[in-house]
């Protein structure tokens, strides 16, 4: 696999277009902090990460309202590509939607949203935006 963070996001994207609850994920460490920040900022219900010897899966919740069945994430957007990297620093830092959508960033103190990154004075690169 190329790209394991496109993959990540479009095994997301497509099981929300889809309407499913769970989707299923081969897991690595980066796509596990990458879930974190998606419960943490109310994208997804919950996750579960299973670890069998070498291989390890991550098994996401996705979220709808209860009601109208609209799904919490509208949009996931690769933003920083294996053959393009996109990094910013803190006068730069990209607003997602004037502030109504995160940016996940890989910088030197681990993966965080581009609202904590402001806070902590640290740039890294653009990996995705949700919305």
């Amino acid at each position: 696999m190329t790209d394991p963070i496109a993959d990540f996001l479009t095994r997301i994207r497509n099981a929300v277009r889809v309407g499913h609850k769970v989707v299923e994920i081969p897991g690595s460490k980066m796509k596990l902090e990458m879930t974190r920040i998606l419960k943490e900022k109310g994208y997804i219900l919950n996750y579960k990460y299973e670890q069998d010897g070498a291989k390890s899966n991550i098994k996401i919740a996705l979220k709808y309202h209860p009601e109208t069945k609209v799904p919490a994430i509208k949009s996931l957007v690769r933003v920083s590509k294996p053959g393009l990297r996109r990094y910013t620093n803190v006068e730069e830092m990209p607003r997602v939607l004037n502030g109504l959508g995160i940016a996940i960033l890989s910088t030197s103190l681990g993966l965080m949203t581009d609202k904590e990154a402001r806070q902590r004075n640290v740039g890294g690169e653009v990996l995705c935006y949700v919305y």
